[in-house]
C-alpha cells in the first residue's frame, strides 16, 4: 500500500507521485543557516522509493510525514499488521525508542532555565552517592560522554531471548544504574563521547527528584499537554499502544527466522532513555517547537546544540543530534531503535522544515540504512533520496 498528500486534504495514489514534486533548487551549505525558506521542495518521488527500499530490505511497513509550512507530505508502505495486512498509515502511533531522549533532555533543561539544575553540578549533589564518581555532570549524562557502561550491550546480546527475558519485566531506575556500574566505565568523565542507554536513565531520576514526581508527569506538564500532542504517551508500565498504532516487528539474528510481534512490551528497560509512544505529527510539532525556541530559553537551545563530532556525518549535543547531508544541509533531531521499531525524527534549523520517518522492525542494519535516505529526498529535493551508509559491522541498533 502507498499513499501521498501534500497540502492540507488532498489525497493522491501512487501513479501521479511524480507529479507533487517540484524541480528542485541547488541546496548549499548556507541553505543550512537561512532554513527551510532556502531549501527545494521535498522530493516525494524519492520518498516513495526510498520506503520501497525499506520493504525490499524487510521492513513489513514504513512511513514518513514531512512538513513545511502550510504544507505536509505524506507518503506509506506496506502494512502496520502482519496479521491483518492493514495498511500502514502516517497516523499510526508507534514506539518511538531513543528519540525519547530529545524529550527526556528538554525537561532538564527547562529545569535549568528555573534554577533548579546546574549542568556542570555533579549529579551526586542532586542523587547522593548514586554514581561512583563525583566527577560525572549533569552535562556529561546529557552528552553521553559520562563514560557510564550501557548495560543494554549485555541485555540484547541476543535479540529475540533478550527481548523476551524483558518483555513484561518492570525495572525500577537503580536497577538499570546497577547492571551498568557492574562493569568498567568505558572512559573517564568528560574524556570521550560513548553513546550509553544508562545516562538517560540517570536524566529520568533527576528529573523525578527534581520535579517531586513521575517522568510521565514531566513529559505531560511540560511537552506534552502545552504542545498538544495528543498521540503522544508514557504508558510505562503499561504494555499497550493505546489506539490505533503499527505493530511491531523484531528481526531475529538467525537468517530467514521468523518476525517476531515486539509491539507489547513494557519498556521497562529504558523507561526515560526511549520509552515514548508517539505519532510522525507530534514528533514534528516537538521538534519544530524545539528549534524554533519555543521550549528553551535562547541560552539554553544554545547548549542543546552545542555538539561533540561522532563521527563524518553526525554529531551529538544534548539529547540532540546533528547530521549533515549530502547537500549541505545539516538536519536536527534523534534517531530511535526499540524491538519491533525504527524512527528518524528531524527539523531544519530553523525549525519551519520537519521530518517523521519510521519502519515496523528493528534489528535489521538495512532496514535502518535505507530509512535514513528519507532525510535526503526531504531536506535536499529531487534525485538525492537513497540509502545512506547503514551501521558498522557489530555496532547494536539499540544505541540510537
Amino acid at each position: 500500500m502507498v499513499s501521498a498528500r501534500v497540502g492540507r486534504g488532498a489525497v493522491l495514489a501512487a501513479a501521479v507521485l511524480s507529479l507533487l514534486t517540484v524541480p528542485a533548487r541547488a541546496a548549499t551549505p548556507q541553505a543550512d543557516a537561512r532554513g527551510a525558506a532556502a531549501l527545494p521542495a521535498p522530493d516525494v518521488g524519492g520518498l516513495d522509493a526510498v520506503l520501497r527500499s525499506v520493504l525490499d530490505r524487510g521492513a513489513p511497513g514504513a512511513l514518513v510525514r514531512v512538513d513545511d509550512g502550510a504544507d505536509a507530505y505524506l507518503v506509506t508502505r506496506g502494512f502496520a499488521d502482519r496479521s491483518t495486512r492493514q495498511g500502514i498509515s502516517t497516523a499510526d502511533r508507534f514506539r518511538i525508542g531513543s528519540v525519547t531522549k530529545s524529550f527526556s533532555a528538554v525537561v532538564l533543561l527547562q529545569l535549568a532555565d528555573e534554577h533548579k539544575l546546574d549542568l556542570d553540578a555533579p549529579v551526586n549533589r542532586y542523587l547522593p552517592k548514586l554514581l561512583p564518581d563525583d566527577r560525572i555532570t549533569v552535562r556529561h549524562v546529557l552528552s553521553h560522554r559520562s563514560g557510564l557502561y550501557d548495560y543494554t550491550t549485555d541485555m540484547f546480546a541476543r535479540s529475540v531471548s533478550g527481548f523476551e527475558a524483558v518483555r513484561d519485566k518492570v525495572f525500577g531506575y537503580r536497577d538499570l544504574i546497577a547492571l551498568s556500574l557492574r562493569k568498567p566505565r568505558t572512559n573517564a568523565p568528560g574524556a570521550a563521547y560513548a553513546y550509553s542507554n544508562t545516562n538517560y536513565v540517570v536524566a529520568g531520576l533527576l528529573i523525578e527528584k527534581l520535579t517531586g514526581g513521575s517522568v510521565r508527569g514531566a513529559y505531560e506538564k511540560r511537552l506534552i499537554t502545552p504542545l498538544g500532542l495528543r498521540d503522544t504517551f508514557y504508558v510505562h508500565p503499561d504494555t499497550r499502544i493505546p489506539g490505533r498504532h503499527a505493530h511491531g516487528y523484531l528481526t531475529p539474528d538467525d537468517a530467514g527466522a521468523a518476525l517476531v510481534d515486539a509491539t507489547e512490551q513494557t519498556v521497562s528497560w529504558a523507561q526515560s532513555a526511549g520509552a515514548l509512544i508517539s505519532s510522525a505529527r507530534d514528533l514534528n510539532t516537538f521538534y519544530s517547537a524545539l528549534l524554533r525556541g519555543r521550549l528553551l530559553s535562547a541560552a539554553r537551545l544554545a547548549e542543546m546544540e552545542h555538539f561533540t563530532r561522532v563521527d563524518a556525518t553526525t554529531s551529538y549535543g544534548l539529547g540532540l543530534r546533528r547530521r549533515e547531508l549530502s547537500c549541505g544541509v545539516s538536519v536536527y533531531g534523534h534517531t530511535g531503535a526499540v524491538q519491533g521499531f525504527y524512527t528518524y525524527a528531524f527539523a531544519s534549523k530553523d525549525g519551519r522544515r520537519t521530518l517523521t520517518a519510521a519502519a515496523n522492525t528493528s534489528n535489521n542494519a538495512k532496514v535502518l540504512g535505507a530509512l535514513a535516505g528519507t532525510l535526503e529526498s526531504a531536506f535536499c529535493g529531487r534525485g538525492t533520496g537513497k540509502a545512506l551508509r547503514a551501521p558498522a559491522a557489530g555496532q547494536r541498533d539499540l544505541r540510537q
